[in-house]
């Protein structure tokens, strides 16, 4: 099959326009020359396989996609996002964006050639009442996932995963994004929260985020804020289901009476739940537990940052382990996704090179993370 060059070209091109990328970026990063580049971006040289390979690899996305008529990259939804939403993503942030589909993507691929294929979860609404949705769609979910009212998710980012959403956690630059929500045309629903934010407010995000997949997949793309403009029924809908996900009404109705709080219970109960006290502050005025004076008084109040508890961050990593994963989790490698990569290469699935690849490293940090999690490369 013959190469179009002029759709090739116009593939990197647009790709590093998404990046906000000069042409000397990209030749610095992949050692082709600025002039050969802006050829094969012009269609008029077509490049090596060596060269797509490279620029494939720089722009994190499966080669096929430049070599092939088909739609294999979440390039769209993309482009919708930023036309959107642009201004709202710097240069890193949208490097970041894209390291980040190329995690869901390769966790994708990995789970298939595992045979790990995940459960599923579908909830159709009725009416137009969104809370209504979002209130029907938490009780469902706690229930396949086999909560009681009184049970309080601990690993948020596990259960999701479980239902065949993609979740990472990644470091943006921007703080008032809280996450992303993208349909992958191949891995399917793909979640990003911002490791930037509070330890809290990130579980929060992924709930939010998991509504989203739930009620709002077929929209391509889309991103949440921390502080969204407008009442956009929407976001109403995801905040709502992550409310009564993390905080059940059933669960809540069984407190003691919240105005007899004293500010030290309010934060136990917030740190018990595992949310930050705006937001118990926000279920409980939802649930009409609370007269303005309390929600007020709740809604000022922090649990201590040292008390929080983040399930991918256990409390028997040593200072050293836990800065290091810290570290990984900020560039979107949590246990599971790393956990996998290793499992992999040591099934035979993919290649020490691969590997690193996947983890975004060089051999010498693939050394250093291999025994950091306690494993075994081949031949090593």
């Amino acid at each position: 099959m013959s190469i179009d060059l002029s759709l090739l070209g116009s593939k990197f091109g647009k790709y590093r326009t998404q990046l906000q990328e000069s042409l000397l970026d990209v030749a610095s990063s992949t050692g082709i020359d600025v002039a050969r580049l802006a050829q094969i971006e012009g269609g008029k040289a077509e490049p090596t396989g060596d060269e797509v390979l490279i620029l494939a690899d720089h722009y994190r996305c499966d080669f096929k996609f430049f070599i092939s008529n088909e739609q294999v990259a979440p390039f769209e939804q993309i482009e919708t996002l930023y036309r959107a939403h642009g201004s709202d993503f710097s240069k890193a942030d949208r490097r970041a964006v894209q390291d980040f589909l190329y995690l869901c993507e390769t966790e994708d691929f990995l789970m298939r050639e595992l045979d790990r294929a995940p459960g599923s979860f579908a909830f159709l609404p009725s009416g137009k009442y969104f809370k209504g949705h979002a209130e029907g769609a938490a009780i469902r979910l706690r229930s396949a996932m086999g909560h009681a009212d009184n049970a309080v998710p601990r690993d948020v980012y596990a259960e999701f995963r479980s239902v065949g959403v993609h979740v990472f956690r990644r470091k943006l630059g921007n703080s008032n994004i809280s996450g992303l929500l993208i349909a992958h045309p191949v891995a399917g629903n793909c979640a990003l929260v911002n490791y930037s934010e509070d330890i809290y407010r990130q579980r929060f995000s992924a709930a939010h985020e998991m509504a989203h997949a739930i009620f709002d997949a077929d929209q391509g793309a889309s991103v949440s804020f921390d502080q969204p403009e407008g009442a956009d029924l929407v976001e109403v809908r995801a905040n709502r289901f992550a409310s009564c996900y993390l905080m059940p009404p059933a669960f809540l109705s069984k407190l003691p009476d919240p105005h007899g709080w004293s500010d030290s219970d309010a934060i136990t109960w917030a740190n018990k739940l595992r949310v930050n006290c705006s937001a118990l502050a926000i279920a409980l005025r939802e649930a009409k537990l609370v007269n303005q004076a309390t929600y007020a008084r709740i809604s000022r109040l922090r649990v201590p940052r040292e008390d929080k508890v983040d399930p991918e961050l256990p409390q028997s990593l040593n200072i050293a382990q836990r800065k290091r994963k810290e570290e990984l989790l900020e560039r979107g490698l949590s246990d599971h996704y790393v956990a996998l990569c290793f499992e992999a290469h040591s099934s035979g699935v993919i290649s020490q090179g691969r590997l690193a690849e996947a983890l975004l490293c060089s051999q010498v940090e693939l050394l250093e993370l291999a025994t950091l999690y306690g494993r075994k490369l081949n031949g090593h």
